[in-house]
């Protein structure tokens, strides 16, 4: 049992030198403490508040407008984003996220939190079907990074713009 624990240690320690991000997986029991001060994820560079994606962003929308009502909000742990459809966030949790040049690719917690049903034709209720971005599945974002403040979800059919992070200009 030591041995495979010794084991699970070394390659929770290993993945995020490899750019593998170990949100959703277990500290295997060790204190926040025990791991490295300051290490940041391979997406810190997305925290923060986004604005556009569903529509075009005005050239005249001011911080105030962008950060009263965000589209996409990027954490250490969820992605957050707003649906036409529905008054709050849908949150997804991070289960891997992946940093190459350019591109960040995020692996979701199968299914959204909260299960719920959905309003079906004639107002038949089922199974709400999970929400994702879009993309080939609704557990995988990928994001593509076109300048310091500004992103696309290239190949999700729901976020047909770019993204400008709020407060950026």
């Amino acid at each position: 049992m030591r041995r495979i624990l010794a084991c699970l240690t070394a390659l929770a320690l290993a993945l995020p030198t490899l750019g593998i991000s170990t949100l959703g997986i277990s500290t295997l029991g060790f204190p926040a403490g025990a791991r490295a001060q300051g290490a940041q994820p391979p997406h810190a560079w997305l925290f923060g508040t986004w604005t556009g994606g569903l529509f075009p962003v005005s050239s005249t929308m001011t911080a105030e407008a962008c950060f009263g009502q965000p589209v996409v909000v990027f954490t250490r742990d969820v992605v957050l984003r707003a649906t036409l459809t529905e008054p709050t966030y849908t949150q997804r949790v991070i289960e891997t996220a992946r940093t190459d040049p350019g591109v960040t690719n995020f692996r979701f917690v199968p299914g959204a939190p909260g299960g719920g049903k959905a309003a079906g034709l004639m107002g038949i209720t089922g199974p709400a079907a999970p929400v994702g971005f879009g993309c080939e599945a609704s557990n995988v974002l990928h994001v593509q990074r076109r300048g310091e403040n500004e992103i696309a979800f290239p190949g999700c059919a729901e976020f047909s713009y770019p993204l400008v992070r709020c407060g950026g200009r």
